[in-house]
This record gives structure tokens, C-alpha cells and sequence, in this order.
């Protein structure tokens, strides 16, 4: 006999095993032993706890299922920013991947700050995922809370700005390769004046690929004249450009990310003046940014999709059982927009 159910007082909030077994007047054990089709229990009493477990929408409470099966099926990402082409799409590939092989994500943001970065790592540790995508924050000098969670079994796989260390795994774009790749197409058109502006000085990301542009630009072009700055957002980079035409006008200039590159633009339009006949542009970039300019923007690809295939890839092979440390990248690759 079905007992009656006003369905609609059970929705207002999620049920438990308590919620059933009392108003099927049956223990919490023969509750949870019918849902998961014991032997032990008939099949009247399977079918009264499952219907009634349908029409009160009852879900298992996967923080106990885990805790029982030692097992989690859900991958934490920790990021500066959502709000980031390149970071959006290397999310996207690990969500494609990730629903495949029946994982869900969590994803919580850094803002670029160490205390939100540890706060959000402690929660990632608490909620025991099963493993973590990181880029760590422009504040973040030690990865050892992060290696503590990996010495722990709970893989952590760092990518695009990763520690200085050897000690973890690591999915990266070849830095000093797309620093080198800029200066080239920079020295090919035969550029004279050049702004770069890069990013944060102290991310290891920024390092590598000044180093290589460096010394690209001074082995190759050393009579042309290049000025660094470091203006990491949209706002600053816009006013390192005005300055740098009020005094000695650039015939390039050089956009470490989309940010940057977003500021530069936005003098270029107020300004304007014409690409490439009155000032050259080139940037790096996954690619949705520069193609929304005309012309398009010639950028070295940053793909962050092919990024996120990789990282999960090797995220997989942790779970799976593998414990070598590894390095890897992603090359670069220069895509002509007409920009220069």
C-alpha cells in the first residue's frame, strides 16, 4: 500500500535517509540497504523506499559517499581570475575531459591574492578532491601548502604560472619559445623602436619570456632600441603607451597578454592611429582577442584548451597510479594577423 505524499512540503529542502525511514516507519539501515538493492530486503519494501525516494527527490549525500568509498570523482581548479580568455578556455577543456571519464569540477578563484588562494586550498582539502588544476597567484612564493596536498595522494598539477621548483608536475607553455617567436617577427619586419610590456616581474612566466626576448632582440637587432615595462592590467598599459608618445614614439609594440593588449588598443583607437602604418602590434594571446581587431592581431598562441588537454591528461595518469614528476609543454606557434 503507498502511503500519501504532499511531495510539494518534501521539495522546499533536500532529503535525507532520517526524512525516509520516518515516514516510511523503517530503521535508517533498511532504508539505505533498499536503495542500493541488497539481497537482504524484499522487493516491496525496495520499491517503497525508491518511489518514495523519487517523489521526496532524495540525493545521496556524496560528502558521506566518499568518506565510505575513499573515493571522490571531483577535480578542484584554483585560478587568479574566470575573467581571462586564456584561463576560460584551458577551464573548458578540463570540464570536456573531466565528463568523460565521469569527474565534475569545482572552480574557485584567487583574485591574485595569497590569503583568498589559501582559504580557497583549504576548502579544496576539506571538500577532499580527488585532485587540483593550479595557477598560482602573483603574491604566491611557496608551494608547499600545495606539495603537503600532493604528499597526501591528492595529485596537484600547476600550469601556466607554476613555482620555480622541481618538485611537482607542471603543464606549461614553452615561455622562453614565445618570447623568442615575438622578437623575431619583431626583427623580421625591421622594427627600430620598441615598447614590450610584459607582466608581473616576479611570476616565473614573465621571467622566462623576457629572458629569451631579450636576448633574441640584443643577438639579433642590437642597435634597436627596446624599452621594458611591466604594466600587468589594461589601465596600466595604457598609460605606459600616451607616455611613450608623448616622448619618443614606438613603431612596435609588444603585448605580453590580453589585458595588456586590451589598454594598448584602447589608445591606439583614441588616438587614431592606423595598424600597421603608424604603429605595429603584437601580442601574445590564445587567439579570440587579437581576431576581434581589424586588422587581426598577429600574437604567438597561448592555447589554452590544448593547455587543459594536457593537464588533464597528466592529472589522469596520477590518479591512475603514476608518480613521476614531470615537465610539459606546450610549444609556440606565431599567427599572422597583419598587425605588423
Amino acid at each position: 500500500m503507498m502511503l500519501p505524499i504532499n511531495t510539494g512540503t518534501f521539495m522546499i529542502q533536500q532529503s535525507t535517509l532520517k526524512k525516509l525511514s520516518e515516514v516510511l516507519g523503517l530503521s535508517i539501515s533498511t532504508v539505505s540497504r533498499a536503495l542500493k538493492d541488497h539481497p537482504d530486503i524484499s522487493e516491496k519494501t525496495k520499491t517503497k523506499v525508491k518511489e518514495l525516494a523519487v517523489a521526496m527527490e532524495y540525493e545521496p549525500n556524496s560528502y558521506a559517499v566518499q568518506l565510505r568509498t575513499k573515493h571522490n570523482n571531483v577535480l578542484g581548479i584554483l585560478v587568479p581570475t574566470i575573467n581571462n580568455f586564456f584561463y576560460d578556455s584551458f577551464i573548458a577543456a578540463v570540464e570536456d575531459e573531466a565528463r568523460l571519464h565521469g569527474y565534475s569540477v569545482l572552480i574557485m578563484q584567487s583574485m591574485d591574492k595569497l590569503q583568498i588562494e589559501s582559504s580557497n586550498l583549504n576548502l579544496f582539502r576539506k571538500n577532499m578532491v580527488a585532485g587540483l588544476f593550479v595557477s598560482i597567484s602573483i603574491e604566491t612564493e611557496d608551494p608547499t601548502p600545495f606539495i603537503k596536498l600532493n604528499e597526501l595522494k591528492t595529485p596537484v598539477i600547476f600550469f601556466d604560472r607554476v613555482p620555480e621548483t622541481d618538485a611537482c608536475n607542471k603543464v606549461c607553455l614553452a615561455d622562453a619559445e614565445t618570447g623568442r617567436v615575438a622578437a623575431e617577427a619583431i626583427i623580421r619586419k625591421g622594427k627600430n623602436n620598441v615598447l614590450a610590456l610584459f607582466g608581473h616581474p616576479h611570476l616565473s612566466i614573465t621571467k622566462k619570456r623576457l629572458a629569451a626576448f631579450k636576448e633574441t632582440m640584443n643577438r639579433l637587432a642590437p642597435d634597436t632600441k627596446v624599452r621594458y615595462a611591466f604594466p600587468e592590467q589594461a589601465d596600466a598599459s595604457r598609460l605606459e603607451l600616451l607616455a611613450a608618445l608623448e616622448h619618443d614614439k614606438p613603431d612596435t609594440v609588444f603585448c605580453m597578454g590580453d589585458l595588456i593588449l586590451i589598454g594598448v588598443m584602447n589608445v591606439i583607437h583614441e588616438k587614431k592611429l592606423r595598424v600597421p602604418q603608424d604603429i605595429s602590434v603584437i601580442s601574445v594571446s590564445n587567439g579570440f582577442l587579437p581576431g576581434l581587431y581589424d586588422p587581426k592581431i598577429t600574437h604567438v598562441e597561448t592555447n589554452g584548451y590544448k593547455l587543459g588537454k594536457k593537464a588533464f591528461a597528466q592529472m589522469l595518469g596520477c590518479l591512475q597510479g603514476n608518480t613521476t614528476v614531470e615537465e610539459v609543454f606546450i610549444e609556440s606557434a606565431l599567427v599572422e594577423g597583419g598587425s605588423i
